[in-house]
């Protein structure tokens, strides 16, 4: 063999062995970015459904967000952003639907190469919104609640309470996420929305470009009307919060409460007023040294072990009378089936005051002991106006009629809102006639019992039985048939 051949022979196997690699390289960049196309498409497809499945649960997260913010971008350079917060909080719900359906509508497009550059855009874009909220909520537990989020040179140490917001609501009320894990997984998620910018021309796509966009409508079509099934028509299609129709309230409040008492204190987490170097000191340990930790120089944290069952929102169940006082004892001791009205917003406004002039009879003793008239006497009165949401007060008139038949027949019926003024609640009661008991509570709490605003939920006992929304509302001779026995 001539030393032409052997070179040639080499030639031929190098150049076949690169183009071969090269072909594979490229075969599994290919296979790459179709795997990271599937992965977050279908990603996205889930974590949008469960959200779409309660769009006001995202949208009170969203209120949370949106509050945080204005407040964090006052008093700082940027602080012309801050007058946009309350106007998106004032559209929220549709915000919440916008935002579900173009996530879920992202990932359809991911997962069938629809679009391919406005897809790879569109996804780093709002992976990048995404990271800046998880970020912030993780971030802002290293930032003490006397300072600003902005004044990067005051960040501390970590601490769990002092984060803004306690969850990002990735997953709604389907999987609660710590905040560090949604955004570690907001920030690897960045990796493939860069692939995706930079080598958009390989992302595979499915069926033909008309059979793509047909599935594109069809998805914003379907899911906008889904979500506004689950808010505006109708309750959740499948209820993930705590209070559901099976769930015994009193129970599960009592055995959180007990979880709750039970939880050990492990260490003192100690922060320096002024360096602000944070350490952190065994239980024992702190109480043997107690002298060496005044409280002049250092900020006191507990850290406690886990509770034994995890604590939801029932355990924030708590019910306060026209008096201002407890009455979640009094409640926990109802027995039979009794109705909540549950109505975390009355939808009023103060529109002004009336001058009336009322009458007091002034009694004194007879001769006999008995009471007789003395005199009458006038006096003058200011009582607020309010002006009602028409709308509204149709729905609460509706239910009045069937919550009237409710008490006749011996079913308990109450109401539970917002702490307003006695005044106001006094007005909304005449002018709807719920001549019902109201007690008040938490607005989170209620928003967390039922998405409906006002809702209603029938108990036995402690136990929730079934709950709706106001427009599914059926009769009360339906109720009783249905599901008083």
């Amino acid at each position: 063999m001539t030393i032409f051949t052997l070179v040639l022979y080499v030639a031929i196997v190098a150049a076949l062995f690169t183009g071969i690699t090269q072909f594979v390289l490229k075969k599994v960049n290919n296979l790459l970015v179709s795997f990271l196309q599937h992965f977050c498409g279908v990603l996205f497809v889930f974590s949008g459904f469960v959200k779409a499945i309660d769009p006001l649960g995202t949208a009170y997260k969203m209120e949370q967000y949106f509050a945080k913010f204005e407040s964090t971008f006052e008093g700082t350079w940027f602080s012309f952003v801050a007058p946009m917060f309350p106007l998106l909080t004032k559209y929220v719900n549709g915000f919440s639907v916008f935002m579900i359906v173009f996530e879920i509508l992202l990932g359809v497009m991911l997962i069938i190469g629809s679009s391919r550059r406005f897809t790879a855009w569109a996804f780093f874009l709002l992976v990048l919104f995404f990271t800046f909220l998880t970020g912030f909520t993780y971030l802002s537990g290293f930032v003490s609640p006397e300072d600003n989020f902005f004044a990067f040179s005051k960040w501390g140490e970590f601490v769990e309470t002092n984060m803004q917001v306690t969850d990002c609501g990735c997953f709604g009320d389907f999987l609660k996420l710590k905040p560090k894990v949604s955004f570690l997984k907001d920030l690897l998620l960045m990796i493939p929305a860069i692939i995706f910018i930079v080598g958009f021309r390989k992302m595979h796509q499915l069926f033909t470009m008309p059979t793509r966009s047909i599935l594109n409508v069809a998805t914003v079509a379907g899911l906008t009307l889904y979500c506004f099934n689950n808010y505006i028509w109708d309750i959740p299609a499948i209820n993930f919060r705590p209070f559901k129709p099976g769930v015994d309230v009193v129970k599960q409040k009592e055995a959180e409460e007990k979880a709750l008492q039970e939880v050990k204190i492990l260490a003192y987490r100690l922060t320096d007023k002024k360096t602000k170097q944070v350490i952190e000191v065994p239980y024992d340990q702190f109480l043997k040294e107690l002298d060496k930790y005044p409280g002049e120089k250092y900020e006191f944290d507990q850290v406690k072990s886990e509770p034994a069952i995890p604590i939801t929102k029932i355990n924030d169940f708590d019910l306060t009378g026209p008096d201002g006082s407890s009455v979640t004892e009094d409640w926990k001791g109802i027995k039979g089936y009794h109705f909540m009205v549950v109505a975390y917003k009355l939808y009023g406004e103060e529109s002004g005051t009336k001058t009336e002039t009322i009458q007091d009879t002034i009694y004194k003793m007879g001769p006999d002991s008995t009471k007789v008239v003395d005199s009458i006497a006038t006096r003058t009165i200011t009582k607020k106006l309010y002006t009602w949401d028409e709308e509204y007060l149709a729905k609460w008139k509706k239910l009045v009629a069937e919550m009237t038949k409710a008490k006749e027949d011996g079913a308990m019926v109450y109401a539970i809102t917002s702490p307003y003024d006695p005044v106001m609640i006094d007005a909304f009661k005449e002018k709807t006639g719920f001549n019902f008991l109201v007690l008040r509570a938490d607005d989170i709490l209620l928003k967390t019992i039922i998405r409906s605003n006002p809702g209603v939920l029938l108990f036995k006992d402690g136990t929730i039985v079934e709950d709706w929304h106001i427009r599914k509302f059926p009769s009360f001779e339906e109720v009783k048939t249905k599901y008083m026995k």
